[in-house]
């Protein structure tokens, strides 16, 4: 029954957009799709195969995390290795006309911060970086776990980019990189700050930046606005770090779409 429920779909949706399509089926991660002929990994081909039940000749699409997202179909039905072969292959699928990269301070529950990282897939995020600062709670997090994190939530929203996750980087070295685009600071004290959704231009590229439950310190925002950045806050209230961080990345994908 279940595959004839899956033909019977693949024969339904074959006339459909692409984008009706995709939201009919399930999405892959491959990390290299540029040959015709794909291999799913262990986990994958289980999810597929047993947990899907899907067979030869069912339609699935797989992503690279970098925007090709290709349609294909299963030649062999393995689960331990479960072959597809190339139909389609869209590129830039799903791009949005600005870059987000938000930095922020890791969460003392790592709990926290992978909620953080799933639901700014969900709504559209380009790069994440821990940053360690003077009053962070935690200095090191595991970003193999986030990646996992990512990679889950970008496929569960059908979406063809995982944003690039860096290492936990020193909130110094970060203030003086080069970036090509708006640059804020967010932090809960000051006379200065400027409602976020006032400051920022759409459609511009930003990066953020989300302090420790401590909040920065007054050396490390007197760097920041040294440096160029301009300084925002979030609304009247205070709010936990991913709160802050997942209103951040909610108001500009308010303010861009």
């Amino acid at each position: 029954m279940k595959k004839s429920m899956n033909v019977a779909n693949k024969k339904n949706s074959v006339n459909l957009p692409i984008e009706k399509r995709v939201r009919e089926m399930q999405i892959f991660y491959i990390e290299d799709i540029e040959s015709t002929l794909y291999t799913l990994s262990e986990e994958e081909s289980k999810h597929c195969i047993r947990v899907m039940r899907m067979a030869v000749g069912d339609e699935l699409f797989v992503t690279d995390g970098r925007g090709t997202l290709c349609r294909c179909h299963i030649v062999e039905a393995n689960a331990k290795g479960c072959v597809v072969a190339l139909d389609e292959r869209m590129l830039h699928y799903g791009q949005h006309n600005f870059r987000l990269h938000i930095a922020v301070a890791p969460t003392k529950n790592s709990a926290r911060m992978e909620w953080f990282v799933e639901k700014a897939v969900e709504m559209g995020v380009d790069e994440i970086t821990p940053i360690v600062c003077a009053h962070s709670e935690r200095q090191t997090i595991k970003t193999e776990r986030l990646e996992k994190v990512a990679i889950s939530a970008m496929k569960q929203s059908l979406k063809a980019y995982k944003p690039i996750i860096n290492p936990p980087t020193p909130v110094d070295e970060l203030l003086r990189m080069p970036f090509d685009g708006q640059r804020f600071i967010a932090y809960c004290d000051g006379d200065l700050r400027t409602p976020l959704h006032e400051a920022y231009i759409p459609k511009s590229n930003a990066l953020i930046l989300i302090g420790p439950e401590g909040d920065f310190s007054d050396k490390e925002v007197q760097t920041a606005l040294h440096e160029g950045f301009v300084p925002v806050t979030l609304g009247a209230y205070r709010l936990r770090t991913e709160t802050a961080a997942m209103a951040a990345t909610a108001f500009l994908n308010l303010l861009n779409n």
